[in-house]
């Protein structure tokens, strides 16, 4: 019997994975290329999205030179993820007019705070509250300060439409980016018109892609022009992937009520998946369909988590052939609590739970005894303070968290990981794909879509396979309960001081 291939392409903040998996969630192989972020001003991000496709050509060629045309052949189908909130103007033409704002990016502060002001119902879905960093508040940016782009704009898409499209020249969006990204909710008949009437946007109908699709219905067949460039055999399925992270999810098993897990990186994406609506301040959703179909997603994020660690390490001037090894050495020796220092982690605004796009990172307890193995510390610790807040504000007697699965680069970092564990108390499992987990999610939802397999828990029982479990400890969870207590109370006393 021949085996079955799936392709899975995994677009991050950073840069692009392609991997190639059989049926059993083997990855076969994969590459990773990296693309640019500018920063033309304070608070903005952007990329180009040429350089995507760029550096996924790169991706899929090295995949290819390492498996051959006999496995590139037998790939059945493909799925892709991406950043959410990453938006691009198009022409009529279907070329971009500017570059990609990135996610990340809080340019369109005043649009958000005019949408929550609506106080519409709609808004219970999202916290109450939209995101500086959505779709919607970004794309009246664009209407209200670069109405030169705006208006030659056909449509204004994310970043999985536009991957999308280039593979099947189909247009459309994902029921994963929009019910998160853009206030689609399915019981309120999908997009509102009275939301946008409300928040003075009603032409957001003009603009944006309202052919929304779930998790592995096909997108559309390879166009043969793209399929013999990337050496596949016409006619394979684009089946509809979703927003990085809750690909991710998908590919670290986290598909069934009850299960939640956290996403790693340069920023930190918690998901939480219910079988009933759960509304909770300060976290997004409950988002129906984001994850798994007919089930509902509780999301919390951080910012900035990996990206800290990464400016530490320019800043501070951290040399060597590993820097990441160096600074976790040191930090190791350092007593949990990192003797009195406190880090808030809140160096690019706080996602959740405050959804306060200002909020600055700040040290707080330095001494003249302090080193930086302290200050690198206490930011490890500070990304663990803030995965506890936002995990027990997700957290009711309706939706018990007893455990967490991990993926994302931090799960290479065993001190980091220890540390989450023992700050939140909660167990971290980790899967043989932990460090991959966009690419076999992408290979999971292409393989039900195609058929292999009947559904997501069925695919998962034979595509995901959990390798260890780092068990907290209690001592060192008593230990951070202090300084815990401090980074709570941090951010309280000085939210004033970014209003000055």
């Amino acid at each position: 019997m021949s085996k079955s291939y799936f392709m899975g392409l995994d677009f991050g903040t950073q840069g692009v994975r392609c991997g190639v998996t059989d049926e059993q969630g083997n990855i076969l192989n994969y590459s990773e290329k990296k693309y640019q972020t500018t920063y033309p001003k304070p608070g903005w991000a952007e990329q180009s999205p040429a350089d995507w496709v760029e550096k996924m050509e790169q991706s899929i060629g090295e995949c290819y030179d390492k498996l051959g045309a006999e496995i590139f052949s037998g790939i059945k189908a493909m799925a892709v993820c991406t950043t959410s909130s990453t938006v691009i103007p198009m022409s009529d033409g279907d070329e971009y007019l500017s570059d990609a704002i990135l996610w990340m990016d809080n340019r369109s502060v005043e649009q958000a705070r005019r949408i929550n002001a609506s106080g519409h119902a709609l808004l219970k879905h999202c916290g109450k509250e939209v995101s500086v960093e959505w779709i919607v508040p970004k794309m009246m940016w664009l209407k209200e300060n670069r109405p030169d782009v705006y208006e030659k704009a056909e449509r204004i898409v994310e970043q999985q439409d536009y991957i999308n499209h280039h593979f099947t020249g189909r247009w459309c969006a994902s029921v994963s980016q929009a019910t998160c990204k853009s206030n689609f909710v399915e019981e309120a008949g999908g997009y509102d018109k009275s939301f946008f009437e409300a928040i003075g946007f009603p032409d957001f109908f003009e603009k944006a892609d309202t052919d929304v699709l779930r998790q592995a219905q096909p997108v559309g067949a390879i166009k043969d022009e793209i399929a013999d460039k990337y050496h596949l055999s016409r006619g394979i399925i684009v089946y509809q992937g979703g927003v990085d992270a809750h690909v991710n999810m998908i590919g670290l098993g986290v598909v069934n009520p009850g299960e939640t897990g956290v996403v790693m990186g340069s920023s930190f994406v918690h998901l939480s998946l219910t079988d009933q609506e759960i509304f909770k301040d300060g976290i997004w959703g409950p988002y129906k369909d984001a994850i798994i179909p007919d089930m509902y997603c509780m999301e919390g994020g951080q910012v900035s988590a990996g990206s800290i660690t990464k400016w530490f390490l320019n800043e501070f001037g951290v040399g060597g052939e590993n820097p990441y090894g160096t600074m976790a050495e040191e930090a190791a020796k350092i007593p949990a609590g990192s003797e009195g220092v406190v880090a808030l982690d809140f160096f690019q605004g706080n996602r959740t739970p405050y959804k306060d796009p200002v909020a600055k990172g700040i040290f707080y307890g330095i001494t003249l005894s302090h080193t930086r193995a302290h200050l690198y510390r206490a930011i490890l610790e500070s990304v663990a303070y803030g995965t506890r807040n936002i995990v027990e504000s997700m957290e009711s007697e309706e939706n018990k968290i007893n455990r967490l699965r991990g993926c994302g680069g931090v799960v290479f970092n065993p001190l980091w990981l220890q540390i989450i564990a023992d700050v939140t108390g909660k167990p971290i499992v980790l899967t043989e794909q932990s460090g991959n987990a966009g690419v076999l999610g992408c290979a999971v939802i292409a393989a039900v879509g195609s058929g292999e397999y009947e559904s997501f828990p069925q695919a998962c029982e034979h595509m995901v396979h959990v390798t260890k479990v780092v068990e907290p400890d209690e001592q060192a969870h008593e230990a951070y309960s202090g300084n815990y207590r401090k980074y709570l109370d941090l951010y309280k006393c000085t939210k004033h001081l970014n209003e000055i």
